[in-house]
C-alpha cells in the first residue's frame, strides 16, 4: 500500500504528525509512506527512518519570486514528482486550500482530510472539495491525535496506544563544537508571538536556580538574540548560542539534560524526544499541544495563566525523580 502524508507547515504541527507514520505501520507494516513538507522541515522529517520519500514543498519560497523562469520551473518539477506515484491514500491533516491543492494533483485512490477545525485554527473548509472522504473531530481534539485519528478512521483501526514520533534518540561523540560535553538545560524562550513569551525576570530566576548547570539559550531572529542576551547577563552560568541551522536546533533539543520553553516548535521537539521537558503555557491553551505521552513531560500554566519560577522549580525537582 502506497500512502502519502500532506503536511507542509509548521515545525511543532509537523512534529505532531509524525506519529501517524508509527501507527499505519504497526497495522500494516509493508505501507510505503511518502511525505510532503515544506523545504525548511525536511531535515525533521528525515529523522523518521520509517518515510521513505520525501517531496520538499517551497511556498515560502516561491511566492517571492513568481516572476522568475526559474521558479515556475521549480514549481512543474514538484507537481510531476508529486504526481509520479500512484497512492492508495492521501491524508491532508493541515486542512488548508494549498494543501488541498497538493491532495487534488497527487495521484489518489483515497482522498481523506479533516471535516472541520480545531479551536482557533486556521481550518479553510474549501479545502474539503478535494476530499473523497472528510473526518470530523472533536474541535478540541489534541494536536497529535488529529491526524492519528483521522488515519485510523480511514483504515480502520483504534487509536489506544502513546503516540510513537519514531525519532531516534541521542548519538553519542556526535556533539557540535558549541554544545557543552557536561549535562546542560537549554532555555526555548523565542516566540513570533509576545504573548506567549515568558517574563525575562522569570527566565533568570530560573537559570541562576539551575547553576551550576549550564544554561543554552537559542534564538532564531534579532530580537530574539537581543532577548537571550538579556537573560544571559542575568545567569552567570548561561551561554548565547551562535545562530543555529533546523539540524543544529533538533540536536540541540534532542541531547537538552532538561527543556524549559514556551508553546513553540523547539520546546515540542524536546518533549517528542522525550527528553525531561518543561512546556510553559502562557497565552495558548495547554489542551490543544501539551506532552502528555510520558512523565518526563511537565506541562504548567494555560491560556492567560502564566505559571510561576515556583511552579518551574518544583517541575524541575519533580523531573529529577524520573528515570
Amino acid at each position: 500500500m502506497n500512502i502519502l502524508l500532506v503536511r507542509v507547515s509548521s515545525l511543532g504541527d509537523v512534529l505532531h504528525n509524525l506519529p501517524m507514520v508509527a501507527d499505519i505501520l504497526r497495522r500494516h507494516p509493508d505501507a510505503n509512506i511518502d511525505w510532503v513538507v515544506e523545504e525548511g522541515y525536511v531535515s525533521l522529517v528525515r529523522l523518521n527512518p520509517h518515510v521513505r520519500n520525501i517531496i520538499p514543498f517551497a511556498l515560502r519560497r516561491w511566492r517571492k519570486s513568481l516572476g522568475k523562469k526559474e521558479t515556475r520551473d521549480e514549481i512543474r518539477s514538484f507537481f510531476a514528482r508529486l504526481r509520479k506515484e500512484r497512492y492508495d491514500y492521501v491524508f491532508d491533516t493541515q486542512g488548508l486550500l494549498k494543501t488541498g491543492i497538493i491532495m487534488g494533483a497527487a495521484r489518489g485512490n483515497h482522498k481523506i482530510g479533516l471535516a472541520n477545525g480545531s479551536e482557533g485554527s486556521g481550518y479553510e473548509g474549501i479545502s474539503r472539495v478535494f476530499h473523497s472522504k472528510s473526518i470530523p473531530l472533536d474541535p478540541r481534539t489534541h494536536a497529535v491525535a488529529r491526524g492519528r485519528m483521522v488515519a485510523g478512521a480511514a483504515l480502520g483501526y483504534p487509536v489506544d496506544t502513546a503516540p510513537d514520533f519514531g525519532l531516534p534518540g541521542p548519538r553519542p561523540g556526535t556533539r557540535p563544537y558549541w554544545m557543552p560535553a557536561e549535562e546542560y538545560a537549554v532555555f526555548f524562550h523565542g516566540t513570533a508571538r509576545d504573548a506567549k513569551k515568558w517574563a525575562p525576570e522569570n527566565w533568570i530566576a530560573a537559570g541562576r536556580a539551575l547553576a551550576p548547570m549550564p544554561v543554552l539559550l537559542a534564538w532564531g531572529s534579532p530580537g530574539e538574540k537581543r532577548e537571550a542576551e538579556a537573560i544571559a547577563a542575568g545567569v552567570p552560568n548561561a551561554l548565547v548560542l551562535p545562530k543555529l541551522s533546523m539540524d543544529e536546533a533538533v540536536e540541540l533539543a534532542r541531547n537538552a539534560g532538561l527543556a524549559i520553553g514556551v508553546d513553540t516548535g523547539l520546546t515540542h521537539i524536546a518533549a517528542a524526544f522525550v527528553r525531561p521537558t518543561i512546556e510553559l503555557y502562557c497565552d495558548s491553551p495547554k489542551w490543544k499541544t501539551e506532552g502528555n505521552w510520558s512523565p518526563r513531560i511537565v506541562n504548567l500554566g494555560d491560556k492567560g495563566a502564566p505559571p510561576s519560577v515556583a511552579d518551574v522549580l518544583e517541575a524541575v525537582e519533580r523531573l529529577k525523580g524520573q528515570p
